[in-house]
């Protein structure tokens, strides 16, 4: 399962799942942020170990028609990052999501840390 097109496929499936979970408030808030699968950062190598990342405004902050809310999943870093293990990869998808729309509900390091999603 190395091809972009099916990890990508998996990881709409996963958050497809996690979003089905979520508490109402957070999954509205969920809803309000685009969410993207790139297979590896435009930086290309430079960017190796980076997962994911929250692009915009969080809730925190005033809303900016510029800095629409985006998180951004970087499939074939998380693939490689995982040893190509399909449950772990899985696993990670969600942890990766779930840390990335912690910023976009505001939280920092140390509180994401506090809810297990470093």
């Amino acid at each position: 399962m190395s091809d972009s097109r099916e990890l990508i496929s998996i990881a709409e499936q996963e958050i497809a799942q996690i979003l089905k979970v979520l508490p109402d408030e957070i999954r509205a808030h969920a809803l309000n942020c685009q969410i993207s699968f790139d297979s590896k950062p435009e930086n290309g190598d430079d960017d190796e170990e980076l997962l994911g990342v929250f692009e915009g405004a969080s809730l925190l902050d005033e809303p900016d028609a510029d800095k629409l809310p985006r998180i951004r999943l970087f499939v074939e870093n998380i693939w490689e990052y995982v040893e190509m293990d399909e449950q772990d990869y899985l696993d990670e998808v969600g942890t990766t999501f779930l840390h990335e729309l912690g910023h976009y509900l505001g939280w920092d390091e140390e509180q994401l840390a506090e809810r297990g999603l470093e």
